[in-house]
């Protein structure tokens, strides 16, 4: 079983491993139901979909009315910046979750300055999540990011409003860059002091895809694929207490984070680390 931890101020103890639902955009049900056995084989009953993840909400659905709908924390996000848009997206989002609330709502890949503005605006997406909250559909509010820059603009978020959960990309070769982890370590320590959730993500990352994409792996990044390097990666963002590790985008790669996250075990050194960066020609995802 993997580890649980408290999901920040919320009084939710999650597994310290959450499922990214990225990886149910473009897959059968039939693929996503047995997805669902080895999550719960593994204690993971903390699901992270979005609006804009192809299907996975309507997957998602048939597990919550099957295993009853308070066995899992449900998480969603939203792309959307105006309130009208988001309020729509919201209510669609529960439509085909097949619930009537969300235990998280998340306002999705805010970093753009643009975006950042007009979502905190008074007919923003902010608002949107806020009237949900309050009508009884949302119980709490975060915010994601992707790329070099989402670190500072979460704590900049965070100043203007109290999420309640942050996420951004965290791994061995990102950090490597001594102003991005110096970003993240701010982020977290204001997150720390303020009992924030820090969901992370790309944990198993490569680096970006060298040549034509493939059809599989679905990760929009290349992926690390042998099991003692995923070892490696997930033992190193796992090995960082309070931060949870959102899983892989792809079915075919899940088992293997899980295993990891699993038997847990030290975080490895950054000697250790550095070694596998060289011997698998690790690169940054963000630059």
């Amino acid at each position: 079983m993997i580890a649980r931890a408290p999901f920040g101020r919320t009084g939710r103890e999650s597994p310290r491993t959450i499922f990214g639902a990225a990886a149910l955009s473009r897959t059968s049900q039939a693929d996503a139901d047995a997805a669902l056995e080895l999550l719960l084989a593994r204690g993971v009953d903390h699901l992270d979909a979005a609006a804009s993840y192809g299907d996975a909400e309507l997957r998602i659905a048939p597990w919550l009315a099957r295993e009853g709908r308070d066995r899992f924390f449900v998480a969603t996000k939203t792309g959307r910046r105006s309130y009208a848009e988001a309020r729509d997206e919201i209510r669609r989002s529960l439509e085909r979750l097949g619930t009537d609330r969300l235990d998280l709502l998340q306002l999705h890949n805010l970093v753009a300055a643009d975006e950042w503005e007009a979502a905190f605006a008074r007919d923003g997406a902010l608002r949107a999540a806020v009237e949900a909250r309050s009508a009884g559909l949302v119980r709490f509010i975060g915010v994601t990011g992707h790329g070099v820059a989402a670190p500072l603009r979460h704590i900049q978020s965070l100043e203007r409003y109290p999420f309640d959960s942050v996420l951004f990309p965290y791994n061995f070769t990102q950090t490597r860059d001594a102003r991005y982890a110096a970003d993240v370590e701010e982020l977290i320590a204001l997150c720390e002091r303020r009992g924030v959730a820090m969901q992370t993500i790309k944990a198993i990352t490569l680096g970006p895809w060298r040549g034509q994409r493939p059809a599989t792996p679905t990760t929009w990044y290349e992926p690390l694929r042998e099991q003692a390097d995923i070892d490696l990666a997930v033992r190193w963002v796992l090995g960082r207490p309070g931060l949870f590790l959102n899983t892989v985008g792809d079915l075919g790669l899940l088992p293997k984070v899980l295993d990891a996250a699993s038997r847990g075990g030290p975080r490895p050194s950054d000697e250790e680390m550095t070694a596998l960066v060289e011997r698998a020609a690790m690169t940054p995802f963000f630059v």
